[in-house]
């Protein structure tokens, strides 16, 4: 490899070989347009039943605590089941409150609570799927193109964050909430149709990474179900294990029980590393909250100006979406991780000291941008350095992290600002993840030293395949 930096376009090799990815791809990406329309509506509709902050304040109560308490328990499903038919089985699910929301907004429901049961109930189904989701990318595609693949995702996912807002206004005050939620429900239907494309995707029980063994698994035996997955000690394991496969299922669930999802992650220097780098960078620089009160202090307490703080960082983030393919081929991905995470906490401490609007804009700009390709980068190594026995329960732990780090950071945010100032708290959050992050990098050599390997993450002994078009998923070569 040259010492010179060629700049690449989007890499879009897995949509161009993958026909499941790209089934995958479009159906994820109209349920993200479809599910950011909905977000819109439903706090709309919140907003028009009580009038209040606390009242959309409880939409984030609503979704926060499901996806918490039933993530987890996602990945243990995931690492149990065919995951292919888990996600067909939570999408449906997710299609029926769809459905439901459209009923009670024609229905002229008045009812707060119902709305707010309904979104709960569409967040439990959304995080029981989302581990098993975040695994199918690294069985459908070689090694070398699992961040690439992940980048096409994120990209199609800021694109929905810019447009789902706006296209939701525009059809909330022309046909009202019943059509907004209507879309949701027709963008899941397109989602489940591409999900019942892919080829079956069970776990297989092999312990080697695609780092390990250069890309493919071996499949284990599959008998004992839940038992194998849960059972401890042969207790609950032999309840559900019975059958030809008692013995092996009550093996396999101590094995599991000793190895779960956390235990995985520390035991691995590449995973806790990648892991701890997005936490230093989230917990202690997210942004958000602070915005209102920058706009106040420094632009007069413009909306539109709120609004561009915003749209800034989902333009740089689509920017570097874009420009992926630059960093999608480099196989160091754990010094682009960790280069991205300093680049975010010194772009926010920047957004922090800015001055003039358009200084102001340009960091929150490069902070999108980093945070993008930390993303990108970050759950290509999760996923490759992940045995695919434990992939549904550490991606539950990635999961996790992504959610309650930035919550957690924009509480940590607000309250040093209001002991402090808005500037002081965005300067200092972004200084400490910097200096967070070079302490990781300094102590975890492996992450450091970290390759993507060249082929291989998908499975080589997948049985038979269903549909010449699937060939590719379950016959891929390292």
């Amino acid at each position: 490899m040259s010492g010179r930096i060629r700049v690449r376009f989007l890499d879009t090799r897995p949509l161009r070989g993958s026909q499941p990815f790209r089934d995958l791809w479009i159906g994820t990406s109209v349920s993200q347009l479809g599910g950011q329309i909905a977000n819109v509506a439903v706090l709309a509709q919140v907003w028009d039943l009580t009038g209040s902050p606390v009242g959309t304040g409880a939409i984030g109560l609503a979704t926060g605590l499901p996806m918490l308490l039933f993530g987890l328990l996602g990945g243990a499903l995931a690492d149990t089941v065919d995951r292919r038919a888990l996600v067909r089985a939570t999408t449906t699910g997710q299609l029926l409150v769809a459905a439901a929301l459209c009923a009670q907004a024609l229905a002229h429901n008045r009812n707060v609570l119902l709305l707010l049961a309904l979104v709960a109930l569409a967040t439990v189904f959304s995080a029981l799927g989302a581990p098993a989701r975040r695994t199918f990318p690294v069985r459908l595609l070689p090694g070398d193109q699992v961040a690439a693949g992940l980048a096409l995702t994120n990209v199609s996912f800021q694109a929905a964050m810019l447009a789902g807002p706006a296209a939701a206004g525009l059809i909330i005050a022309r046909w009202d909430f019943p059509a907004a939620y209507g879309i949701q429900a027709v963008a899941m239907a397109v989602s489940m149709l591409a999900v019942i494309r892919l080829p079956a995707m069970r776990p297989e029980g092999g312990e080697g990474t695609a780092s390990e063994r250069g890309g493919g698994w071996r499949r284990r035996a599959k008998c004992g179900g839940l038992g194998r997955a849960l059972g401890k000690g042969g207790g609950l394991g032999r309840a559900l294990g019975k059958g030809g496969g008692r013995r092996r299922a009550e093996r396999g669930g101590r094995r599991r029980a000793e190895h779960g999802g956390w235990r995985i992650v520390l035991r691995r220097p590449t995973l806790w590393g990648s892991m701890a780098t997005d936490l230093a960078a989230t917990l202690l620089a997210m942004p958000v909250a602070l915005f209102p009160l920058v706009n106040e202090i420094r632009f007069g307490g413009n909306p539109r100006t709120l609004g561009l703080f915003l749209s800034a960082v989902a333009v740089g983030g689509i920017t570097a979406g874009l420009l992926s393919g630059t960093v999608t081929r480099w196989r160091r991905g754990g010094l682009v991780q960790l280069s991205a995470a300093v680049v975010w906490g010194l772009a926010l401490a920047g957004f922090g000291l800015a001055g003039p609007l358009w200084l102001a804009l340009g960091c929150l700009a490069a902070a999108g941008a980093a945070d993008t390709v930390s993303v990108v980068t970050r759950s290509a190594l999760v996923q490759l350095e992940t045995p695919d026995a434990y992939r549904g329960r550490v991606s539950s732990v990635e999961h996790v992290i992504g959610v309650a780090g930035p919550e957690l950071g924009n509480f940590r945010g607000g309250l040093l600002a209001s002991a402090t100032s808005a500037p002081f708290s965005l300067v200092l959050g972004g200084v400490s993840a910097v200096l967070a992050v070079l302490a990781v990098a300094a102590t975890n050599a492996p992450l450091r030293a970290y390759r993507t390997p060249s082929h291989g993450g998908a499975d080589t002994d997948a049985g038979p395949v269903p549909d010449a078009d699937l060939a590719v998923a379950s016959g891929q070569v390292p």
